[in-house]
């Protein structure tokens, strides 16, 4: 039977439809019936509790100013405590914490499912913050104002509702603001297309208009820099996902563009401008590669000077992913076929000398113990071990097979958590890894590093063992991915993650919530580094761009074949796992690679490639995807689209479809009218749509448990046969 094109199931994409929800009511009974009701499902989701709800676990920290906040979430409080403490104190075992605000009190009181979206705080007297709340997790949130000293919202301070608004601090009685102004005001994605400036003490309804977009850009956004001695405002618009342009804003009200080109990102501290290039770039008589980072004084840049100084360089096998400024250092972060290492720069009257940072290679990191983190994606590379995007694997490596093992045994990931540049030199940086637990760290450019917090490890990995492989693509090009083995495995079951989107790279972290649950109970786990990622830089990410969107599930399905043929697992004890992005992933190996796989679990999953564009955030995704009201776009998004690929006369293994009836970025019409499809189709499909949770499908502790306990339950039974 052909790919089926009609929708005749998008009826379940209206909310508040009495028979969608009775349908998703009736959905959720049978899969709790088939797969929760069971003592060994209470057992697991327990022990993954116990693992979210650690008192022992790492408070982690964002630095604002002199205090360092933590939003704690734990059995007595589930949708978390707002605290701060300050350094100082965070050093002891036991640090004493101002409570700020209870969010669990205020749900009470107020009788709102209110869930915490971050704070603004107001620099540089760090007396005053905007709060944001979601009902449910959603994307959409209120914003409040509050006073830091007196914890307390603000009376007739500033206050938004519901929306899915874009607030940011201009002075102690003026802010920026985004936000859904009524008819015309949001754009197709459904963000702010003007932004607009709010003085304290008026109606919304006064507030003066400093920028507007287009309907089909993504979103506007307006910012503050309120550095002493280089006080200043920027105003810009976000093209599509990837492009943007962007203004400095002069004293007199005029906008002088930022002239790079639109796809490049940039940032701005003090006197420097940075400048990310996505795409090769020839400016000044000098062409900089995609991939490279470039600095330059922003003044000297606005008034039309290039003398721009190369700080990063991508090689074939490296790529950067990410930086910090301090005060007076920049800090850069890379990897090197998916490891990371981190160096300072420091500018000099002979340019910026380059150092490395005090633990800051995964070779000689400082010993780490780990968090609880679970992957729950968003929705963000000449060298022998890697091929070019797209071509031949190099000469001379790997043998007949094609296959090498890169490197045997655990590696550290190093991130920098956070820094303080309005006032010092310090950093926060984390070190973690598959077995490793993660540690927080702290220390100054040009001095020592000390380790402030330790987890303890949440599963016994003694006997277990870490390796990286390359698997070799349909196309020829080799294919990074990690194997994390529990001792004594030998073919078992094996659940295999990726992403491949958005430019997103999936580097090694520690998991309480794998290893207990999987890890620990005899599971092996794959990560793929597969195209349409960040892990050699936006070559790797642009080769699996719009139309060669394919190249990303031939990589995963290469990884998958990869793994039979050295002896990990067999297909039918082959389960998959993957989130938005990765849960399209999920749908196009269901559809198309069925023979590979012996469980599929899907969460908040794209999957209706016809219509993306038209539920919620959707359009927003159009420059990764395309745009499927273009005929030549459909054409190729036709093709993989899981939806409209589902047949009758191919056998599917088991799929079980998870999200949230108040995700508001990818609608949970793509996971309903997928499993009313297959249903329909007579074929093996669970589906479990969480009230709460927005586009994590989890809104505390318990339901992140729940949710878990409910993918490794149907993946262990379907694969351990």
């Amino acid at each position: 039977m052909p790919p089926n094109s009609d929708d005749d199931f998008r009826w379940l994409e209206d909310l508040s439809s009495p028979a969608a929800a009775d349908w998703v009511r009736a959905r959720n009974a049978e899969t709790l019936a088939a797969v929760a009701d069971d003592s060994s499902f209470g057992t697991l989701r327990a022990a993954l509790r116990q693992v979210l709800d650690a008192a022992d676990r790492v408070p982690y920290v964002h630095w604002d100013g002199a205090h360092l906040y933590n939003l704690w979430k734990d059995e007595a409080h589930p949708r978390g405590v707002w605290r701060r403490t300050t350094l100082e104190q965070y050093r002891r075992a036991e640090p004493e914490w101002q409570v700020l605000l209870d969010v669990d009190a205020l749900a009470e009181a107020e009788g709102e499912p209110w869930t915490w979206q971050g704070a603004v705080v107001q620099r540089p007297e760090h007396r005053r913050c905007l709060i944001r709340l979601a009902r449910g997790g959603a994307d959409a949130r209120v914003v409040r104002e509050f006073d830091l000293e007196t914890r307390s919202f603000v009376t007739d301070g500033f206050v938004l509702p519901e929306a899915k608004s874009d607030v940011g601090w201009i002075d102690a009685d003026h802010i920026y603001v985004g936000t859904d102004f009524g008819p015309g005001s949001l754009t197709a994605s459904g963000y702010p297309r003007v932004v607009k400036r709010w003085r304290r003490g008026t109606p919304l309804a006064e507030a003066t208009v400093v920028h507007q977009g287009r309907d089909e850009d993504v979103a506007v956004y307006a910012v503050h820099d309120p550095t002493p001695g280089f006080v200043r405002d920027f105003l810009g618009r976000r093209l599509d996902f990837f492009r943007r342009e962007e203004f400095l804003r002069t004293a007199d009200g005029g906008l002088v563009l930022i002239d790079v080109p639109e796809d490049a990102e940039t940032d701005v501290h003090r006197e420097w401008l940075l400048i990310q290039l996505r795409s090769e770039w020839t400016v000044a008589d000098r062409t900089y590669p995609s991939g490279a980072l470039l600095v330059t004084r922003l003044d000297r840049f606005v008034a039309g000077e290039r003398d721009l100084t190369v700080v990063f360089t991508p090689a074939p096998d490296t790529a950067l992913s990410g930086h910090a400024w301090t005060r007076n250092h920049l800090i850069l972060s890379s990897l090197v076929d998916v490891r990371s290492r981190i160096e300072v720069l420091s500018p000099t009257s002979d340019g910026w000398r380059r150092v490395p940072l005090p633990g800051g290679d995964a070779a000689t990191a400082p010993p780490a113990v780990g968090t609880d983190q679970v992957r729950d994606a968003g929705h963000t590379a000449g060298s022998s071990h890697t091929a070019g995007v797209g071509g031949t694997a190099d000469a001379g490596t790997a043998g007949d097979t094609g296959r090498i093992v890169e490197a045997a045994g655990e590696r550290r990931h190093l991130m920098v958590v956070d820094t303080n540049p309005e006032y010092s030199d310090e950093y926060l940086l984390a070190s973690t890894g598959f077995l490793e637990p993660t540690a927080l760290h702290h220390g100054t450019v040009g001095g020592a590093v000390e380790t402030l917090k330790r987890e303890p490890a949440f599963f016994d990995a003694a006997g277990m063992d870490v390796r990286q492989h390359f698997a070799r693509s349909a196309d020829g090009t080799r294919v990074p991915y990690f194997v994390v083995s529990p001792p004594g495995h030998d073919g078992g079951p094996t659940l295999l993650t990726g992403y491949g989107g958005f430019e997103a790279s999936w580097t090694p972290a520690y998991s309480g919530v794998i290893g207990r649950g999987w890890l620990a109970r005899g599971g092996c786990y794959v990560v793929a580094n597969i195209r349409g990622g960040g892990e050699y830089g936006p070559r790797w990410h642009r080769a699996a761009l719009r139309e060669n969107r394919p190249r990303a599930y031939e990589d995963f399905a290469a990884v998958a074949t990869d793994l039979v043929e050295r002896g990990v697992t067999v297909p039918a004890r082959l389960g998959i796992e993957g989130g938005s992005n990765g849960g399209l992933l999920m749908g196009v190996m269901l559809t198309r690679y069925p023979e590979l796989f012996g469980a599929v679990v899907a969460r908040v999953p794209l999957l209706d490639m016809r219509r993306y564009h038209r539920l919620l955030a959707g359009a927003s995704w159009m420059a990764e995807y395309g745009d499927p009201d273009d005929p030549a776009d459909w054409a190729f998004l036709r093709e993989y689209s899981p939806y409209h690929n589902i047949r009758t006369d191919r056998r599917y293994p088991p799929v079980l479809l998870v999200t949230s009836t108040r995700d508001d970025r990818v609608h949970p019409a793509h996971a309903r009218k997928m499993a009313a499809r297959l249903r329909r189709y007579g074929h093996d499909v669970s589906y479990y749509e969480n009230v709460e949770g927005g586009h994590g499908a989890a809104a505390d502790n318990a339901q992140l448990a729940f949710k878990w306990a409910l993918m490794l339950t149907f993946l262990r039974r379907h694969l351990a046969g």
